[in-house]
């Protein structure tokens, strides 16, 4: 506010002058000039300044804009700036810290007690700020000069660019505020010696769990912050953790990592003590809270929290496949989603996962056993599914087919997508195997039979629809300038393919594709589509940390062909109920089909880790899940070509297109519509046309060029929804004009 002080007194003498002259004879104000713009600024600090000065102003009369004189001599001692003193005015300040005590006096009616040093840090400061600044100096004394929660951030992410905010003696005073409030003594040492210490000192306060409430709101801005984060992580990783022998004491906002794998060590040792559990989990909710440790990317405790929490005693009521189903989709998914997410964490430390894996498997073990008591009742209902969905819709559709998309996987993306869409979340039981040639088969042919080149399998169901609109493309190759088909199939293999090339190296990608899915399948909804269905061929399981006894070694007779979660044999075998289901079913040679009851993998030469083709929920229990955009489309003005039959054989390089707009009803929503053509051959789009607004009853025609095609796809499109209005093909007369010889 010093600077509006300063301000008040110029704009009097300025109300009838051109030119003022401020004395600063404390040679404590210079720094206020920076803040006068737009005023024309001479400094005269000795006779010849003061004539020059004196000539400049004289030479421009009349004079273009205001000037201030500036000059740290008394005014007694002036000599040819004196006359502006006494003719236009002028601001003397003596001694500044008297000059600010008396405008808190007449502004505020405040007095104001603080060292001159004080005062004058507290000027400099108060540029920028309004009244209440001064207020809180006079009430709460000199800790209030600085707002070391705003300042104290950008000093800590910038330490040597701090340095240029302020003078000498206003940093100093900084400083010494800073060491203060540490409780430090004040020694001058290099900013960032002082950076580092302020930060140990927070460190160490986590550790301590006593943090200063200043430092703690200065830890939750600097995480919360996109520009000053970089340099914590940097603090972070040069920080030193020093031993800490009660880790259950630091604070549950702390950013140590090692501190959270410590945590988790321990709970892992002790993870079947159920009365320690509560205690863990007191932490663990605590720590899933703590907003610092989601901005550190720690958000694994949810995972254990899950796992903890689980109760194994409702699976003992399930007394059907039916309930075994909705359990798992209800309930059991979560587990299979923490586990996976541990693994992600931790895998590489089998010490560390085992406990965690140790009690997942323990609660899969139950669950399978009821599971494998019902599945005698189990019908796959995944044969056809596409040519259901294409029946079963008229309006604009697309179907994202996804490989290994598990059904833990889809509850990810369906949190993902934006809420405005409703979703119907669903799921499809899968045929067995569980392996891509027979369910991919299976979704695209509804006659069951099993195909292994998946162009064939799209083949079949464009057969199937001859006169219905379907397209065929990859979901990482979508685009606005992709043909919008009225049923638009988009195929995702990446899951399966980096889970059987990587196995469990896969998970780290996971979170990726999520986001992916979600992103395109919103892309769709926005763009025409208003459902968008999301299913998959198959899941999968995670073997984690596997030894070698948990590896099932059987002694089968026969020619037999072996994966990990099944056989197939030519000759029917002896095996142990128990462990194994049988299954009758021709592929080639092979008649029977073996499965594990177990997540357990049969022993082969591969390597383990990422698998699939068993009998498993997780293999089994596949997502079907549909988002809708019930958004209402009020325009009822049709748009549609009206001249196709001539377009079927035209001669020449020109052809004509002619469209009419027609409204069912005449509402505010229908006032136009704007749409577009997109031109297509071979399936390419070869351009499009500029967006064409039409009302009621409005024609249009417009000439094209073949450019050289003899067959040119033509859509009319809405510009806004994307939806196709109408088709049509143009095809050129091939034959040779014969100049009217016949």
């Amino acid at each position: 506010m010093f600077d509006q002080w300063i301000k008040q007194d110029l704009d009097k003498i300025y109300d009838q002058h051109q030119v003022a002259v401020l004395i600063d004879e404390s040679r404590q104000s210079q720094f206020i000039l920076s803040q006068f713009k737009e005023l024309q600024i001479y400094e005269a600090h000795n006779e010849v300044d003061e004539l020059h000065v004196k000539y400049l102003i004289e030479s421009e009369q009349p004079l273009p804009h205001k000037v201030l004189v500036y000059t740290q001599s008394p005014k007694s001692n002036l000599k040819f700036i004196r006359e502006y003193c006494e003719t236009q005015g002028h601001v003397e300040i003596k001694y500044l810290q008297n000059y600010l005590k008396d405008k808190v006096h007449q502004t505020l009616n405040l007095n104001i007690n603080l060292s001159a040093e004080e005062l004058i840090a507290a000027a400099k400061v108060s540029v920028g700020k309004d009244r209440t600044y001064w207020m809180d100096l006079s009430h709460k004394g000199s800790s209030e000069i600085f707002d070391l929660e705003k300042e104290l951030l950008p000093f800590l992410h910038a330490p040597t660019q701090f340095e240029t905010k302020y003078d000498a003696q206003v940093r100093e005073t900084f400083y010494r505020k800073l060491s203060e409030h540490l409780k430090q003594d004040y020694l001058k040492k290099p900013v960032k010696t002082l950076a580092n210490e302020v930060v140990k000192v927070l460190f160490e306060s986590f550790i301590q769990n006593d943090v200063d409430p200043l430092l703690m709101s200065v830890y939750k801005t600097w995480l919360d912050s996109r520009s000053y984060k970089t340099s914590f992580d940097a603090y972070l990783k040069q920080y030193s953790l020093p031993h800490v022998e009660n880790i259950w004491q630091v604070s549950s906002a702390h950013p140590f990592r090692e501190i959270d794998v410590r945590w988790f060590k321990e709970i892992g040792q002790n993870i079947r003590d159920t009365i320690q559990r509560a205690h863990y989990l007191a932490r663990i909710n605590e720590r899933i809270q703590n907003k610092q440790a989601q901005n550190l990317e720690i958000t694994f405790w949810k995972d254990v929290k899950v796992l903890l929490e689980f109760d194994p005693k409702d699976i003992a009521y399930l007394d059907s496949l039916d309930q075994c189903i909705s359990f798992y989709t209800r309930h059991f998914y979560q587990l299979d989603n923490a586990i996976r997410n541990l693994y992600t964490e931790f895998l590489n430390d089998s010490e560390i996962i085992e406990p965690f894996q140790s009690l997942y498997k323990s609660y899969v073990d139950v669950f399978l056993d009821k599971w494998f008591k019902y599945l005698g009742d189990y019908k796959q209902n995944q044969t056809g599914i596409l040519q259901r969905i294409i029946d079963e819709n008229d309006c604009k559709t697309a179907i994202i087919v996804g490989d290994g998309v598990a059904y833990e996987i889809a509850q990810n993306i369906v949190h993902l997508v934006d809420k405005d869409y409703k979703v119907n979340n669903n799921v499809i039981l899968a045929d067995w195997p569980s392996e891509t040639e027979n369910n991919m088969s299976q979704i695209y042919k509804a006659n069951g039979e099993v195909e292994k080149v998946h162009q064939k399998r799209e083949q079949y169901l464009s057969a199937q629809n001859p006169d219905k609109n379907i397209g065929f493309v990859y979901l990482d190759q979508l685009s606005e300038n992709t043909e919008p088909y009225q049923y638009m199939i988009c195929t995702y293999k990446d899951i399966d393919d980096m889970g059987e090339k990587l196995q469990q190296k896969f998970l780290k990608y996971l979170p990726e594709s999520e986001a992916f899915f979600a992103k395109q399948i919103e892309f769709l909804l926005e763009n025409g589509y208003r459902k968008v269905y999301l299913l998959t061929d198959h899941g999968f399981v995670l073997t984690g940390i596997l030894n070698e006894s948990e590896k099932i070694a059987v002694d089968f007779t026969g020619k037999t062909t072996k994966s990990e979660r099944y056989i197939r044999t030519v000759d029917k075998q002896e095996f142990n109920t128990k462990e194994l289901v049988e299954y009758p079913q021709g592929y080639g040679e092979y008649q029977y089909l073996y499965f594990s009851k177990t997540l357990h993998p049969f022993k082969t030469p591969g390597v383990y880790g990422f698998s699939h083709g068993g009998l498993a929920p997780q293999e089994l229990i596949t997502p079907f899940i549909c988002w809708e955009n019930t958004a209402p489309d009020h325009n009822s003005i049709s748009v549609a070509f009206t001249n196709k039959g001539d377009l079927q054989n035209v001669t020449g390089e020109l052809y004509t297109l002619k469209v009419e707009a027609k409204a069912a009803k005449q509402d505010i929503f229908s006032e136009n519509r704007k749409v577009y053509l997109v031109f297509m051959s071979d399936g390419q789009q070869i351009s499009a046309s500029d967006i064409l607004t039409l009302k009621d009853k409005d024609t249009l025609s417009k000439d094209y060029a073949f450019d050289g095609r003899s067959i040119i796809d033509v859509q009319l499109l809405d510009a806004q929804t994307k939806e196709l209005l109408d088709r049509v093909q143009v095809k050129k007369n091939s034959d040779r004009d014969l100049g009217g010889l016949f």
